[in-house]
């Protein structure tokens, strides 16, 4: 659901704060003078000021007791104030009011780490709820403002992705971007037919809930420079098609949209970013299930552009409407860069786990801004090989290419895949981040809660509003 807590700015710290949030370093210096014994109470709770240590102490309020939480800043590294700010949000739940004196450094990472622990998706649950408001006393307002922004961009790609299929589908997604506020243009199946998206059109036939392909335009206010597209797979549902998944698998397949919800979010937040690039968000939706309509493994399909590709595992099939929005890019839209972003393998999970995103990309220098955006932007990439001796893997021998490798010459999934995907986004500057890793979290802590991440709106709201 839409992150609830809310997020102004104070100048100066109020003397009747009923609960009340104050930073010490690990030198167990308070950030501001308290009339507490702080060194003392610190020593007999043992605190060293790791990042994330609170330390509750009751005072006397006028009317009844408050409380000053005194939470560790660690280093004060943007990560150290993220996890500080996130344990505060966890801290007081059901509360009211926190009144939080912000710590030194980088203010717009601490107020969105402490507005993102504050998201739950919870459909017809009680339970407590978090805050309902945070007050950053001594912050400037205009990082607060982005943090309020960036988190509300996540929360909605959260919200997309943790969507049960049974409300979602890529009808139900088209109407989603239609409502970011930018121009939205849909292709239904007549259309997607007519111009000649066989990927997509392939993938969906499955389904009684037939695909669509979505289109997303930001304009900057002034002239811009440069035009971006990002490509998003939109898998409202993946049942592996005919090649059928276990049950235990598709349980979280209704996040298999997640890169579509990345695209979403962010195209819907560069206005109030102010983010001086033209951007163009494709989703390629398609619900992915085994009928009698079904392709089979074994049939020749044709994305846009002409190539043909033999299907050989139906559960592979991010790649295919990622080949129709990629091929379409490059030959209509005439584009800088593109970048796609995906739950696209398994593999990938096994090379990186759940705190790294992967970037492939034949670029050095797009692949050098995706990997620093990252950094900054606490949605971490790692930069993974494009290797030429695996792309045999892709060979038919009856199509252009293969959607997946025949036997198990190489095994390297996530790199064969990502190869695939570079067949069909031309020459200009590409890169394709694999988050099927990252793209839903198992635990419910820190800036995380089970489900959906949003991982990816970060990275690439910071890359694209750099100036």
């Amino acid at each position: 659901m839409p992150i609830e807590t809310t997020a102004s700015v104070i100048a100066e710290v109020p003397g009747d704060a009923e609960l009340l949030a104050v930073p010490y370093a690990s030198d167990l210096a308070p950030a501001v003078e308290l009339h507490l014994p702080v060194p003392d109470l610190l020593a007999h709770y043992e605190a060293k000021g790791e990042a994330g240590e609170i330390v509750e102490v009751p005072v006397a309020r006028a009317g009844g007791v408050g409380r000053v939480l005194l939470y560790g800043v660690g280093d004060g590294s943007p990560r150290a104030l993220r996890r500080a700010a996130a344990a505060l949000t966890r801290k007081v739940k059901g509360r009211d009011t926190l009144t939080v004196v912000v710590p030194e450094g980088d203010v717009a990472a601490f107020a969105e780490a402490a507005l993102l622990a504050a998201y739950s998706f919870k459909i017809g649950a009680a339970g407590r709820k978090p805050v309902r408001a945070l007050v950053f006393a001594g912050a400037d307002e205009a990082p607060v403002r982005r943090a309020a922004e960036v988190a509300g961009a996540v929360a909605l790609a959260r919200d997309l992705a943790n969507t049960p299929s049974s409300v979602k589908d890529p009808s139900w997604l088209a109407e989603r971007a239609a409502e970011t506020g930018v121009p939205v243009e849909v292709w239904d199946e007549e259309r997607l037919r007519a111009d000649g998206f066989g990927g997509i059109l392939a993938v969906g036939k499955g389904s009684a809930r037939p695909p669509r392909l979505i289109k997303l335009s930001y304009t900057p206010a002034e002239p811009a420079e440069r035009h971006v597209v990002l490509v998003g797979k939109g898998i409202t549902f993946d049942s592996g098609g005919l090649s059928l998944k276990p049950n235990e698998n598709m349980k979280t397949q209704k996040t298999d949209m997640a890169g579509g919800a990345v695209v979403i979010a962010v195209l819907g937040a560069l206005a109030a970013l102010k983010a001086p690039v033209r951007v163009t968000g494709l989703v390629a939706a398609a619900e992915n299930m085994p009928s009698g309509t079904a392709q089979r493994p074994s049939d020749v399909i044709t994305p846009y552009g002409g190539r043909t590709v033999e299907v050989l595992n139906t559960d592979a099939e991010g790649r295919l409407v990622l080949a129709d929005a990629l091929a379409y890019a490059d030959a209509v839209l005439d584009p800088d860069a593109v970048v796609d972003v995906a739950t696209l393998t398994g593999a990938i999970t096994v090379a990186l786990g759940r705190h790294v995103g992967a970037v492939y990309s034949p670029d050095d220098v797009l692949a050098k801004e995706l990997v620093e955006a990252g950094q900054a932007a606490d949605d971490r990439l790692w930069r993974m090989p494009l290797i030429e001796d695996y792309a045999p893997a892709l060979e038919s021998s009856i199509a252009d290419l293969a959607n997946v490798e025949s036997g198990s010459r190489f095994g390297a999934g996530s790199i064969t895949a990502a190869l695939f995907l570079r067949e069909f986004a031309g020459r200009r500057p590409w890169a394709h981040l694999d988050i099927a890793g990252v793209g839903r979290s198992t635990v419910d802590e820190g800036t995380l809660s089970k489900g959906a991440t949003g991982f990816g709106v970060r990275v690439l709201l910071e890359w694209l509003t750099r100036r």
